[in-house]
C-alpha cells in the first residue's frame, strides 16, 4: 500500500519516473514521442492503460497513442472527441492539483458524449479508495504559453486503488515533462518540414534559374537585362547572342551602353516612356555599321516586394521587314504604281494641309493686321473691328492703337469667325497668333512681289496618239520618263504628282507670278526632247496652267482653277505648235 510513511516507495517511483522521462528525450519523431509517453505511464507509473488525446489544428482532440491493451488500442486509436466535450470533462469531478478525477458516481453522464472511451462495467467499490472501472483520471498537458496540447488519460492502477498524494504528484510531473517533450517533437517536426520545403524551393529556384538562363541565352530574338534607378539607370547588364547579332556588337561592348545610347534620336521619348512604365514600344536601335534597325521592345519590370523595381527584362524583336512592308503599303496607298509619284489622294492631302477656311475676301496676313493695329489705320481688305486713332470702336473693347485696357492686343475679329481667323483644318483656331500661316495668292498675273503656292497643272500633248499607235507599253515608258524629267526640274520640297492618265500637277511654294511662269517654261522644255523606247524615239508636248492656292479655297477648287487655265493655254496654241512644245 502506498503511504506517506513509505520512503522506499517514493524512491522507487522517482527512479522509474527518471528513467521514463529520460526515454522521452530519445524519441526522434512526434509519433515516437507520443507512444513513449503512454508506454512510460504503463511501465513506470503503475497503470495498466494509458492514452494521449492530442489537440488537432481545428481544436478537437484525437486519440494519438495508446498502451496497455491491443484490443482497446485498435478500437479507439485515431478517433476524435470534440473540444466542447473535453472542456466539459476538464471542469467536472475533483481537481487534484492540476489533475482531474471524475468518480464513477458522476461519470455516468459522460457515457453518451463523443469522447472515445474503453470503460467497462464493474461492481461497486468494497472500500473507500478502491478504483472503479468507470472512474476517470485525466492529466492535461499545456504548452509554455498556457495553450492546451492534449490530455493524458489513465486507467486501472495495478494496486487497485485511487492514487494517493505521491502518485498524483508523480503523474502531474510526468504530464509536465510529456508536454515539454511533445512541444519539442512538434518543433523538430516543423523544422524538418520547413527544411524539406526550403530544399524543394531551392531546387525549384535552381531549376527555374537554369530554365531562365537557357531561355534567355538561346532565345531566337534579342533579350536584355537593364538596370533600373540610380546613376546607372538603363545600363545593359546582360544581353543574349541574338541581340548581339542584331546590333552587330559583342556582349562585352553592349555592357558599356544603355538603350538610350543606342536609340534613334527621334525615338528617345518613346524609349523613356516605355522604360518608366514597362510595356511595349516600336523604335529604332543603332547598329555597329551606323545604320538603324526597327525593333519592338517589350519591357517587364522585375520588382522586389521590399525594395521595389530592381531591373528591366527587355525582349527585342526585329521588325525591320514588317516596317518595310508597312511603309511599302503606305507608299502604295499614296503613290502612283507606275511612276512612283504621289497620287491624286496624296496631292489633295498635301494641298489641303496648306489651306484653311479663311474667307477669300480676307487677304491680310497677321503681320499686316498688327501693323494696322499699331498705326491706327484700317486693316487691309476691310477687316472689321480694328481701332482707328484713339479710343475704341464699337464692339471691339480696344484701347489706343488697338490694344485692350489690360495691355494685350485685341484678337482680330472676322465676320462669323469669333476669336480671330480660323486656323488649319475645320473651325476657328483662335486669333492672329495661330500656328497656321495663311496661304495667299498674287492679286494679278503681274509680278507684284507677292509669293504664294503655285499649282502647275500639266497635260501632255500628243500622248494619246503614241498610246494608240505603239501600245500601252510605250505609253507607260513615256509617262515614267516624263515623271522623271518633271521631278528633276523642280526644287527639293516641291511636289510632283500624277493625277491619272497623262495629267501631272506640280506644287511649288514661295513663287511669284514670274517665277511660276518661268518654271512652267523650264518644265515644258524638259519634256519636249525625244524619248527613246525600245529603240524608237517618240515626242510629246505639254500644256501648263498656273493656278494659285489660297486659304478659303478647297483643294478641288484650286486644282479646278489650274485645270481651267491649262485648257485656256492649250487652246491658245495650234495643235502643231503644242506638239512641238
Amino acid at each position: 500500500m502506498e503511504t506517506e510513511s513509505e520512503p522506499y516507495v517514493r524512491l522507487a517511483t522517482l527512479r522509474q519516473l527518471h528513467q521514463v522521462v529520460a526515454e522521452l528525450n530519445t524519441a526522434r519523431s512526434l509519433a515516437d514521442t507520443l507512444q513513449t509517453v503512454v508506454d512510460g505511464i504503463v511501465v513506470g507509473l503503475g497503470y495498466e492503460l494509458a492514452c494521449v488525446n492530442l489537440v488537432r489544428p481545428d481544436g478537437d482532440l484525437v486519440v494519438a497513442a495508446f498502451a496497455g491493451d491491443p484490443a482497446a488500442e485498435a478500437l479507439i486509436t485515431g478517433r476524435v472527441g470534440s473540444r466542447a466535450s473535453w472542456e466539459r470533462r476538464l471542469t467536472m469531478g475533483e481537481n487534484w492539483d492540476g489533475l482531474r478525477f471524475i468518480p464513477h458516481t458522476e461519470g455516468w453522464v459522460l457515457m453518451e458524449d463523443d469522447v472515445p472511451q474503453w470503460h467497462t462495467d464493474g461492481p461497486d467499490p468494497r472500500f473507500e479508495d478502491e478504483w472503479h472501472p468507470e472512474d476517470r483520471l485525466y492529466a492535461p498537458m499545456y504548452a509554455s504559453g498556457g495553450e492546451l496540447l492534449g490530455v493524458v488519460s489513465v486507467d486501472r492502477p495495478r494496486n487497485g486503488r485511487r492514487p494517493g498524494a505521491w502518485g498524483r504528484e508523480a503523474l502531474q510531473m510526468y504530464a509536465f515533462q510529456a508536454a515539454i517533450a511533445i512541444s519539442n517533437a512538434r518543433l523538430r517536426a516543423n523544422m524538418q518540414r520547413a527544411l524539406v520545403r526550403l530544399e524543394r524551393e531551392q531546387q525549384a529556384l535552381r531549376a527555374s534559374e537554369e530554365s531562365f538562363r537557357q531561355a534567355f541565352e538561346y532565345a531566337p530574338s534579342g533579350m536584355a537585362i537593364a538596370e533600373m534607378g540610380g546613376d546607372q539607370h538603363g545600363r545593359l547588364l546582360r544581353t543574349n547572342d541574338a541581340l548581339c547579332r542584331l546590333l552587330g556588337r559583342p556582349a562585352s561592348v553592349l555592357r558599356r551602353y544603355s538603350f538610350s545610347d543606342l536609340v534613334h534620336p527621334e525615338d528617345i521619348g518613346t524609349l523613356l516612356r516605355t522604360s518608366a512604365e514597362g510595356g511595349r514600344a516600336e523604335l529604332r536601335l543603332g547598329r555597329r555599321d551606323g545604320t538603324y534597325v526597327w525593333v519592338s521592345l517589350r519591357n517587364s519590370v522585375v520588382a522586389d516586394a521590399a525594395d521595389g523595381p530592381r531591373f528591366l527584362l527587355t525582349h527585342v524583336e526585329d521588325i525591320e521587314e514588317r516596317k518595310r512592308h508597312e511603309l511599302q503599303l503606305a507608299h502604295r496607298a499614296s503613290h502612283d504604281s507606275l511612276t512612283g509619284l504621289p497620287n491624286s489622294a496624296e496631292l489633295r492631302a498635301r494641298l489641303g494641309a496648306r489651306l484653311c477656311r479663311l474667307p477669300q475676301s480676307v487677304r491680310a496676313t497677321a503681320v499686316e493686321a498688327l501693323d494696322a493695329a499699331y498705326e491706327g489705320r484700317p486693316a487691309p481688305d476691310g477687316i472689321p473691328g480694328q481701332a482707328t486713332g484713339t479710343g475704341s470702336g464699337p464692339g471691339t473693347g480696344s484701347g489706343e492703337h488697338g490694344f485692350r485696357p489690360d495691355g494685350f492686343p485685341d484678337p482680330f475679329e472676322f465676320p462669323g469667325v469669333p476669336g480671330g481667323p480660323p486656323g488649319h483644318g475645320a473651325g476657328p483656331a483662335g486669333g492672329p497668333y495661330d500656328h497656321h500661316v495663311h496661304t495667299v495668292a498674287p492679286a494679278t498675273e503681274i509680278d507684284d512681289g507677292t509669293k504664294g503656292l503655285a499649282v502647275l497643272f500639266c497635260d501632255l500633248d500628243g500622248f494619246k496618239s503614241i498610246n494608240d499607235r505603239f501600245g500601252h507599253h510605250t505609253g507607260d515608258a513615256v509617262l515614267i520618263e516624263v515623271a522623271r524629267r518633271l521631278t528633276t526640274g523642280v526644287r527639293d520640297g516641291d511636289t510632283v504628282a500624277r493625277l491619272g492618265g497623262d495629267e501631272f500637277v506640280v506644287l511649288a511654294d514661295g513663287l511669284g507670278a514670274a517665277d511660276a511662269a518661268d518654271l512652267a517654261v523650264r518644265l515644258r522644255n524638259a519634256i519636249i526632247p525625244p524619248i527613246r523606247v525600245d529603240g524608237r524615239a517618240v515626242r510629246v508636248g505639254a500644256s501648263f496652267g498656273i493656278g494659285w492656292a489660297s486659304c478659303g479655297m478647297s483643294a478641288d477648287e484650286v486644282l479646278r482653277s489650274a485645270d481651267q487655265r491649262m485648257y485656256i493655254e492649250k487652246r491658245s496654241r495650234s495643235k502643231a505648235h503644242r506638239r512641238a512644245g
